[in-house]
């Protein structure tokens, strides 16, 4: 039958069915006159292809013959053998449709011979629209009867040949639809569905794309359609129905399941498709990957697989008792060794008995050994490294403070000595961990390593800085405090000079003495011009924190009174005053007050009169070694502002004029004198009184007895002790009297009315008062 025309009629309608590929592997030339001859030459792209696909003797030319009235030769059932060799085309009858029957696969007359399968189901892949896949209900879900690997197969191949983008930058698709033959209805066709797409995807899944088409899908080249036929024998009524229900399919346009949509079309002119299925054929013939194996290469895969695996299993259970300490983090002494002796033991057993088999699949298969191996020990190496890293790491940071704890030491020559110590530990651990062979490398985690490692160091030496600089502040705060606070206490014009000679010698010290213990670090310029900025901030805000100290309000209206009643209430050679009524009370308030007055705004602002002392800091922010907010130094020079210095003044004059009406207060009670002659007087009225005291013996005795006592008293210092018990019993006496008293009356008494001091206007009212009385 090889290339010659046989005649059918169907219904009164005869198309010539004609051989395209033979059962040789030759495309044949009679498809351009047999297509003239169907009428179809001429059709330009008003025509369509459809394709079968499946196991020998599953009824693929019935099928076709019953769809679209061809006359496909059918197989005779009681002989059970191949009928359709190679690949026929025939007319369908009413529409302008090729149809391809394709020679099944898995024929017993081929045998192992599973060439053209693969040749042929490609060529119907990539020239027909729509491939129907004919297979038996039952051989659903099974991976060879419904012939998954050969869709494999083809679909890997028609990635590579046909998957890139036609000329208008679309991709070339294809519907397979499914025809699933003997649905008795057991199994429901959406499971049948389910389980043929789940197929289908994890075949895509498998494939090996070229590297441009990794991110493809399957939806991307085809789309999948379901159908389900009933027994031709048994039921052969349902059968025929549901046959003329799925032709509908082909044939109504109208129908949302028309299968020959215009995305499906190749866009091939009719008087052109018979050369394009000769192209297409060529490059199948042409293309490698459908060869299939020799039985000495199938041979020497099964054998070098089976030595490979038996080879990986010895070497697994050699391997297994190291992979615990290595994850929980712990570093195996000696695992370079090992390691080699694993897996030159595991190559020399695969050579053994692989190296007699055939030597392409025995050095293929022995370069996957030799992956999966170096796979293997590679997982195990960098966990080797990467817990010697931590390892080296915290001898480090163990080493690096033990060194920093005795005194005098050399903070760089410790990080050298240090340094120096785990990187030869850690390229000693890595060199042993090396395999021959391998292209590992351990360079990356020793950098990573020195990196780390320069972390550490610098952030020890950040804290020792910082610590070095919170020791200078202590000290300087322990320096500046009384030269400060005396000057504080002391208050002159020049009093900020005084002050801020103070802190900039202190601080000259402070600064050569970090210098001095900088060295040892082995800091840069930059991080010493960075220590020292912190260094005068952290000084300056000490500083202000004892002016602060020492001007709180308390304290600062203590200097101003202590600095007023030193020029008031005493003498320029520092003898109290006693008020007369002839001093110059007034003239002497007003000078003491305008003078303690004027030193408010002295200590308002740290402000030197000699510019050479002026001290500036730059404002900026905070950084790791002040700890402080934002740094406005202007703001911190400022220690009153004019609304606090105005509170100052008025709470100073209030306490000013109440020492005022005291020493007012005081000339009027020394005016208020008793007149001399009155203690005449009182003489001469009492000599009477007198006589009869010293010459009564009775009166006598008692006043010498109670002049006896009163002198033991004042001898042995018992006058106070004396007034204290007295008191206490009065208080006494006055508490039980007041409880007896309450008892009584059942009512509480009232409560004394505790005496308040004078507050600024009673001060200014009792001061009109002392004004108004005559002197």
């Amino acid at each position: 039958m090889n290339g010659h025309l046989t005649n059918g009629v169907v219904n009164g309608t005869s198309y010539e069915r004609v051989q395209i590929i033979n059962d040789e592997k030759q495309f044949m030339p009679e498809l351009t006159p047999e297509m003239e001859r169907w009428g179809l030459h001429n059709a330009g792209f008003d025509y369509n292809i459809v394709a079968v696909f499946g196991s020998q003797s599953t009824g693929k030319s019935t099928l076709l013959n019953r769809l679209f009235g061809t006359n496909f030769d059918v197989m005779d059932e009681s002989r059970r053998q191949q009928t359709t060799k190679g690949i026929w085309v025939c007319r369908a009858k009413g529409m302008n449709t090729m149809v391809m029957d394709v020679e099944g696969t898995d024929g017993r007359e081929r045998g192992e011979d599973q060439d053209f399968e693969r040749k042929s189901a490609l060529f119907s892949l990539a020239s027909s629209e729509v491939l129907l896949v004919n297979l038996w209900e039952h051989q659903v879900g099974l991976y060879q009867g419904a012939n998954m690997g050969l869709l494999k197969t083809v679909f890997e191949v028609n990635l590579g040949l046909f998957g890139k983008k036609t000329a208008d930058g679309r991709n070339q698709r294809t519907l397979l639809l499914f025809v699933i033959r003997d649905h008795i209805g057991t199994t429901p066709l959406a499971n049948l569905q389910a389980t043929l797409t789940a197929d289908m995807l994890k075949i895509w899944d498998a494939l090996s794309k070229p590297p441009e088409l990794q991110d493809r899908q399957l939806s991307d080249y085809f789309d999948l359609s379901f159908a389900a036929l009933p027994h031709k024998i048994l039921v052969p009524d349902k059968f025929e129905a549901e046959v003329h229900e799925l032709r509908k399919r082909f044939s109504d346009k109208s129908r949302e399941d028309y299968v020959f949509k215009p995305t499906y079309h190749k866009r091939i002119p009719a008087d052109g498709v018979a050369f394009y299925m000769e192209g297409i054929w060529e490059q199948v013939q042409s293309n490698k990957d459908l060869d299939l194996p020799t039985q000495q290469e199938l041979l020497a895969q099964f054998r070098c697989d089976e030595i490979s695996t038996a080879a990986l299993t010895e070497f697994a259970e050699q391997a297994k008792p190291q992979k615990k300490p290595i994850e929980s983090g712990k570093v195996v002494d000696g695992l370079g060794s090992m390691m080699r002796a694993w897996r030159s033991g595991a190559i020399a057993r695969y050579d053994r008995d692989a190296s007699r088999y055939h030597q392409g699949v025995y050095k293929r298969k022995r370069a996957d050994l030799v992956g999966v191996l170096d796979s293997t020990l590679s997982s195990l190496f960098l966990g080797q490294l990467k817990n010697l890293h931590k390892a080296c790491l915290v001898q480090f940071k163990t080493a690096m403070l033990e060194g920093m704890r005795g005194e005098g030491y050399s903070f760089a020559e410790i990080v050298s000595a240090t340094q120096e110590r785990c990187e030869k530990r850690f390229l000693e651990g890595a060199q042993e961990a090396l395999v021959e062979g391998t292209e590992w490398s351990y360079d990356e985690e020793l950098e990573l390593l020195r990196e780390e490692v320069r972390h550490v160091a610098d952030q020890c030496r950040k804290d020792e800085t910082k610590k070095m600089v919170n020791l200078i502040e202590r000290n300087f705060k322990k320096q500046i405090s009384e030269p400060v606070e005396v000057s504080l206490n002391k208050p002159e014009s020049d009093m900020w000079d005084t002050v801020l000679k103070v802190f900039r010698g202190t601080l000259d010290k402070a600064e050569a003495s970090y210098l001095v213990k900088a060295k040892s670090f082995n800091c840069t310029d930059e991080e010493n011009e960075t220590s020292l900025a912190s260094l005068r901030r952290r000084a300056w805000l000490a500083l202000r924190s004892k002016v602060d100290e020492q001007t709180t309000d308390a304290a600062f209206l203590t200097k101003l009174r202590a600095y007023f009643e030193e020029r008031f209430r005493y003498d320029e050679h520092g003898v109290p005053r006693v008020w007369r009524p002839a001093d110059d009370i007034d003239g002497l308030f007003k000078n003491a007050r305008d003078q303690t007055l004027e030193l408010i705004p002295i200590y308002s602002k740290i402000q030197p009169i000699d510019p050479a002392l002026d001290f500036t800091l730059p404002s900026e922010e905070a950084d790791s070694l002040s700890e402080t907010d934002y740094f406005d130094f202007p703001a911190t020079r400022i220690i009153f502002t004019e609304t606090k210095i105005l509170d100052l003044m008025s709470r100073f004059r209030r306490e000013a004029d109440a020492y005022y009406v005291e020493a007012k207060r005081s000339t009027v009670s020394s005016v208020a004198q008793i007149p001399y002659w009155i203690y005449g007087l009182m003489v001469v009225l009492g000599w009477n009184e007198a006589m009869a005291v010293l010459f009564n013996p009775l009166y006598f005795t008692m006043l010498l007895v109670l002049a006896g006592a009163a002198y033991v008293i004042v001898q042995l210092g018992m006058v106070g002790p004396l007034f204290q018990v007295a008191r206490t019993v009065g208080n006494e006496i006055k508490r039980q009297a007041t409880e007896r008293l309450r008892e009584h009356f059942s009512q509480p008494l009232p409560q004394p009315v505790r005496a308040q001091p004078m507050k600024g206007d009673e001060v200014e009212r009792e001061l009109r008062e002392v004004k108004a009385e005559p002197m």
